[in-house]
């Protein structure tokens, strides 16, 4: 039942944000198939969506979609640093960066109001990584919210937002990599992480000294999708249309599989 409502309000979510483009523009897909090369920006620190290894390469689920969207339009994909504090001001760069983003990005309101985000392609939300240890003690935010309870969260994106907006007693506190909180917390620097469903199950499965104790009752629920500048609805449509392709053909539900994430399409 919990997992039926989920997937009704992810849905609704989707149809409540999708951009109806005002003003067509065909000029991007044309300029990305002449450079030859999607340059796409990621954060590259969101295992499993979007991981930069100490060589500069990347993997995660984010990146094989970003490859897939690539590969529609007969170019390479080519990967460019991005971070949570400077994502939107990265993404409306004039000239640009990077012709879209991708890797963990929550479709919301404030984005949708002055940048381009797809259709979702991961369902998401709000939940929390602690010691396994400590499964017994959280089984609420009330159970969080309290002095004495050390929250870790990264700067600048959507979980230090969600902590200070419903934490208002715990003890927050900030720790620029996101990637270096998950060990943190099994080590004992704090103890909860605010994270979200697609990002919890692979530090659970990869470190026996982490659980997530309310990995399916989310604190929120929302979708992942892919951020682009306004202006570039043709390079929306055409992504769009591949994760449409992608969820009818069944690539997607694998992708999803390989990586443990919840398919709720």
């Amino acid at each position: 039942m919990k997992k039926t409502l989920f997937i009704f309000l992810v849905l609704l979510f989707a149809v409540s944000c999708r951009h109806v483009p005002e003003q067509q523009s065909q000029d991007k897909v044309t300029e990305i198939v002449e450079r030859g090369t999607l340059l796409v920006g990621t954060t590259g620190d969101y295992r499993p969506l979007s991981f930069r290894e100490s060589d500069g390469t990347y993997w995660g689920f984010g990146i094989e979609l970003a490859q897939e969207i690539a590969r529609e339009l007969g170019v390479e994909a080519a990967f460019v640093q991005t971070s949570w504090p400077t994502l939107t001001a990265d993404v409306l760069a004039e000239p640009q960066i990077f012709d879209l983003a991708i890797g963990g990005i929550t479709i919301t309101d404030a984005r949708c109001e002055i940048m381009l985000m797809s259709e979702g392609y991961l369902a998401n939300g709000k939940t929390i990584l602690c010691r396994a240890s400590d499964t017994s003690l959280f089984h609420s935010l009330a159970d969080i919210d309290k002095p004495e309870v050390r929250v870790m969260v990264n700067p600048g994106g959507l979980n230090e937002q969600f902590a200070n907006e419903n934490l208002t007693h715990a003890t927050i506190i900030i720790h620029e990599k996101n990637e270096e909180i998950p060990a943190l917390i099994a080590e004992g620097e704090a103890d909860v992480m605010i994270t979200e469903i697609a990002e919890a199950p692979y530090y659970v499965q990869t470190d026996s000294r982490l659980a997530a104790p309310l990995l399916n009752e989310p604190f929120t629920h929302s979708e992942i999708g892919v951020l682009m500048q306004k202006g570039q609805e043709d390079l929306l449509q055409l992504v769009n249309n591949k994760i449409q392709k992608m969820k009818a053909d069944g690539s997607l539900r694998r992708l999803h599989e390989k990586y443990g994430l919840i398919y709720a399409y």
